[in-house]
């Protein structure tokens, strides 16, 4: 048979390039080669095929019944059976070698048809077997292909699937790009690639820290949760089983570096860090701030649910953008939080007289100043920034310059004390955030 030819130079080929044990190979085009081969109408069921492992030579043999006369396929006469075998008698079984070539063109093309069948599957064995304990890992690798939002990604020798449902959102990728990822899960009997990414779960952040925070692969540090919202925040909560170790300064790392190097590679995803507490209260205070809380109440009839008053003017910073920040605290803490804005205790006067004090303070004016700010109906940086220069010009009737100063300076102090000055959500204080 061709097939017989070249067949070294063919194992070795897949050995190499794909990474398929040789026997696995061998064993592969035994079975597909005699497959096919018992198609033939010239041989028996009983054909078999068996490659010399030294050699690479290829063996055909036929099983024959031993009758006194020729009567066709699958029989052989005594006198020509003897001659191979001298002690058979007739009603005997015996296995006779034929060439290979007896086979037929048929059989030979047939054959190398389920040789890349059967060394398809071996490959998805292998794969399977190879990362079935790798769930959880991270891998480097090449984008090979786009089809809409799924990446086809290689892997060393191992093309892999990034879905759409498990890519960041804010992320675009091309032929050739290098992507980092998390093996998400590894199928045994996929028709595709077996193993599917993901960089869109909240197990790829609690493994980047892993990797990049000593203390946490160490066990010094603890991650107690990770709730996500894939390319716009994170928050992960820990706690340290080391006095000595502050859990949130480890993550955060000597001016911001270690979790810098995370918010890079997850393309500028905003990340909070908690620090874990036993005492829901505790815990869910740390995980809204920098809103300031009024008070925290346990639903006194269970359900895990924690209602939470706020100020009117901490509501929004509290419940953060589409309620983003609310959201990310439940999911966290595993804790329903419900979130309300706290009745007024002071009249809108002495309210107003606090503003201004606080204003005049923050910006280094005068009284006066302050006031046409809260006449206007900027009580706070908040407001301030919440506006555009234009629209804040015109409200308070300054002078464009002193306006204009007191409009950059209210963004210094949203930018210094960690308010987003797109949505109002929380640049966390309490906590960490980048």
């Amino acid at each position: 048979m061709a097939i017989n030819n070249d067949l070294s130079a063919i194992v070795s080929y897949i050995e190499r390039e794909r990474g398929v044990d040789r026997e696995i190979v061998l064993v592969a085009i035994e079975q597909a080669i005699q497959q096919a081969a018992r198609r033939n109408p010239g041989v028996t069921n009983d054909l078999r095929v068996a490659i010399d492992r030294k050699t690479l030579q290829l063996h055909v043999y036929d099983t024959l019944v031993v009758t006194d006369e020729e009567t066709g396929t699958g029989f052989i006469t005594v006198a020509r059976a003897r001659r191979l075998q001298p002690d058979v008698a007739e009603g005997d079984t015996i296995e006779v070698e034929m060439p290979a070539s007896r086979l037929g063109r048929i059989a030979a093309q047939t054959s190398r048809q389920m040789i890349m069948q059967k060394i398809r599957d071996a490959e998805r064995s292998n794969v399977f077997i190879e990362f079935k304990g790798r769930i959880g890992e991270i891998v480097s690798g090449t984008v090979t292909a786009v089809n809409r939002r799924d990446l086809y990604v290689l892997v060393g020798k191992t093309e892999m699937l990034l879905p759409g449902k498990e890519r960041i959102p804010t992320e675009e990728y091309n032929v050739g790009d290098s992507i980092k990822a998390i093996v998400h899960s590894v199928k045994p009997d996929a028709n595709g690639p077996a193993v599917t990414l993901s960089r869109a779960s909240a197990e790829f952040v609690r493994t980047l820290f892993r990797l990049e925070v000593s203390e946490i692969s160490d066990g010094v540090v603890e991650i107690m949760g990770v709730a996500r919202d894939p390319g716009y925040r994170s928050k992960l909560a820990v706690r340290t089983h080391d006095d000595k170790v502050d859990p949130v300064g480890a993550c955060v790392g000597l001016k911001g570096a270690r979790v810098r190097n995370i918010v890079r590679e997850l393309n500028g995803e905003k990340i909070d860090i908690v620090r874990w507490s036993d005492d829901i209260k505790v815990y869910v205070a740390q995980a809204l701030a920098p809103a300031k809380l009024e008070t925290i109440e346990v639903d006194p009839d269970g359900g895990n649910s924690v209602h939470v008053t706020v100020a009117p003017d901490q509501y929004s910073l509290a419940i953060g953008k589409r309620g983003q920040n609310v959201r990310l605290t439940s999911k966290l803490t595993g804790w329903n939080v419900e979130i309300t804005k706290a009745m007024a205790l002071a009249s809108f006067e002495d309210q107003k007289a606090e503003a201004i004090k606080t204003l005049a303070d923050t910006f280094s004016v005068s009284t006066a100043v302050a006031t046409q700010l809260a006449d206007a109906g900027f009580l706070t940086v908040e407001g301030i920034v919440e506006s555009d220069e234009e629209g804040f010009i015109a409200a308070t009737g300054l002078d464009e310059v002193t306006a204009k100063g007191l409009y950059a300076a209210a963004q210094a102090v949203a930018e210094a004390t960690g308010l987003s000055l797109e949505d109002g959500s929380p640049e966390d204080t309490e906590t960490e955030e980048v």
